[in-house]
């Protein structure tokens, strides 16, 4: 009898444990730029695993996003592929300074399913295409670097009729991918796995630095799964996973000077 009431006591240790768990357990909604997605569905992943927290991620543009949260909508984190709008936010009143950081930096290579038809600069020098697709410039920070990079190569205005838009980075790698333009720009994240193809990582040099950055949205201070995702940001774990995706890690300062 003695030790079914010891059995007992265990069980509903265990059961209060498991509900005290659940009760800490948090939520924050999490907006991410297109070309982070992958990444940061592992990086939300391994998050839950260690904290019990869950990043509920929602993925576009990061100047879609940007309006997005302007008119409120429910986030509390903001990782944009650029550090422009992190910083209007903060300048707005929207984004806590204290948060702000760059997590990763990300590169810009030139992609096309035909496994002969990249081969450099001279590709885009030539006339092997007719369509070459690129994000919104507006929109996009991926789209901007690959205007700039052409613009620097002296091909961008001969190539303007030829260009095509995605809306985001995804489906710019789509109209690629479905054959709808030959070649086109997308970030090196997207082709991590893929060795489909040719490509050319282009040159940093020629256009300027594709820094991400992340800021806690002034709705999430005292949401503490939001805090935590900002602190895990910053960490090992999702260091690796950045370096796995193909991003050089962000600054890990926790911060930017205001």
């Amino acid at each position: 009898m003695r030790k079914l009431k010891n059995i007992f006591s265990a069980i509903a240790v265990i059961i209060t444990s498991s509900i005290a768990g659940n009760a800490n357990a948090g939520q924050t909604n999490v907006a991410v730029a297109a070309n982070f997605t992958e990444a940061a569905k592992e990086i939300a992943t391994a998050f839950r695993a260690k904290t019990g927290h869950d990043a509920i991620l929602s993925f576009g543009s990061t100047g879609q996003l940007y309006t997005q949260i302007k008119q409120h909508a429910p986030f509390q984190i903001f990782l944009a592929a650029d550090e422009d709008r992190p910083k209007q936010l903060v300048d707005e009143g929207l984004g806590v300074a204290s948060s702000r950081f760059t997590y990763a930096t990300g590169r810009l290579v030139l992609w096309s399913k035909n496994p002969d038809l990249v081969r450099g600069a001279d590709t885009l020098r030539g006339n092997g295409f007719s369509r070459l697709a690129i994000a919104n410039p507006i929109a996009a920070p991926y789209g901007a670097a690959a205007v700039e990079a052409l613009r620097a190569l002296g091909v961008y205005d001969r190539l303007q009729p030829k260009i095509v838009r995605g809306a985001n980075v995804v489906q710019t790698f789509q109209f690629i991918d479905t054959g709808n333009a030959e070649l086109g720009f997308v970030a090196l994240s997207q082709l991590i796995g893929n060795n489909s193809g040719s490509r050319w990582q282009i040159p940093q040099n020629i256009y300027t630095p594709v820094r991400q950055d992340a800021v806690l949205i002034t709705t999430g201070v005292d949401n503490e799964a939001a805090t935590a995702f900002m602190d895990f940001l910053k960490g090992p774990g999702a260091r690796g996973i950045l370096e796995k995706y193909g991003y050089a890690a962000g600054a890990s300062d926790g911060g930017h000077d205001e």
